[in-house]
């Protein structure tokens, strides 16, 4: 009986390319927010809701507003669908700005199929009218299985305000690591201030770095940060070992080591202390040279045919005994 062998995805390389400063931070201020709105979809064929109190009251409002009067208990037409709509807001947006929305509905329609949202304001998280949504539904589907009860209006939102931001002209700016690590921030700040030819940088904490303009970029901040986020750094890694028994896939963090260690399972034995017994090594005794990494047992596991679950029950018995030097992850 053939025994499936995992494969090895081995993170281990004698030399680190670096991640450009933009792609492992971000700008403190600088990201994007998001909105929301209540809305009416029209134009529905029969499959709008049935008896939902709040859109015939939504819809006698409108109606109202443009001067016709009608009572709610009046309106019982299927062909209207009250939604909720959400769009995100881009960062240094501007008035006249188009943004995507999707529209999904909160009452008991069946298809928002052939519908058209009604002029509905987009408000940010202080209440704040930030945009405008209105337009024709695409209803969302991803070619197999269609979601009738929710769709999308691409550019189906104006801005109706600028986003203010005095970005050019700051004294200070805050970077944010997307993955906090002391020796990643040590390394980015000793690079910046490498680039900008002084002591402009320095690390909070773990995660957060702060920079004070030079002088020879006072309000040139765009320049400044274009140049300080192209700059590459080598990011720390934490020592991981992650497993995928589904697919019988491995991935080795390049800092991951075992230590000596003597393990017996089944028929086969393993030694990680580079030293062979009187006998020699027969051809399932696995001999391993203190300080060999996780890629060298998998690998040395791999050619005698040990099998998935065989080597995750290994992997986890070395970490269990405290040699295997990094965190072991299970998907």
């Amino acid at each position: 009986m053939n025994k499936i062998l995992f494969t090895l995805i081995l993170i281990s390389f004698g030399f680190s390319y670096g991640a450009r400063l933009k792609d492992i931070a971000s700008i403190r201020g600088v990201r994007e927010n998001q909105l929301i709105g209540y809305g009416l979809v029209v134009g529905l064929k029969g499959t709008g809701d049935s008896a939902s109190s709040f859109t015939n009251q939504s819809f006698a409002r409108l109606i109202e507003k443009m001067g016709v009067k009608v009572e709610a208990k009046d309106m019982q037409s299927k062909n209207i669908a009250a939604v909720i709509i959400t769009a995100t807001l881009p960062a240094f947006a501007k008035a006249g700005n188009p943004v995507d929305v999707t529209v999904s509905s909160i009452g008991d329609a069946s298809s928002l199929v052939g519908g058209t949202l009604l002029q509905s304001p987009l408000r940010a998280a202080n209440d704040e009218v930030f945009a405008v949504a209105q337009g024709s539904l695409s209803v969302l589907g991803d070619g197999k299985e269609v979601h009738t009860t929710a769709g999308r209006i691409p550019n189906g939102a104006m801005i109706e305000r600028d986003i203010q931001a005095d970005f050019a002209s700051r004294k200070m700016y805050r970077m944010t690591l997307h993955n906090p690590d002391f020796t990643t921030a040590a390394r980015t700040v000793l690079t910046i201030n490498k680039e900008l030819g002084g002591q402009y940088a320095t690390a909070k904490d773990a995660g957060t770095i702060d920079i004070v303009t030079p002088f020879s970029y006072e309000n040139r901040g765009v320049e400044l940060m274009a140049s300080i986020e192209a700059i590459e750094i080598n990011p720390d890694q934490v020592a991981r070992v992650v497993i995928n028994e589904r697919t019988g896939t491995i991935v080795i963090g390049e800092k991951v080591r075992i230590s000596k260690v003597g393990l017996s399972h089944g028929s086969l034995t393993l030694k990680v202390d580079g030293k062979k017994s009187k006998d020699g090594a027969d051809d399932k005794v696995t001999l391993l040279d203190v300080g060999a990494n996780v890629g060298d047992l998998v690998q040395a596991l791999n050619k005698l045919g040990v099998s998935p679950k065989d080597l995750i029950s290994i992997l986890q018995s070395v970490k269990a005994a405290g040699a295997l030097h990094g965190e072991l992850e299970t998907m």
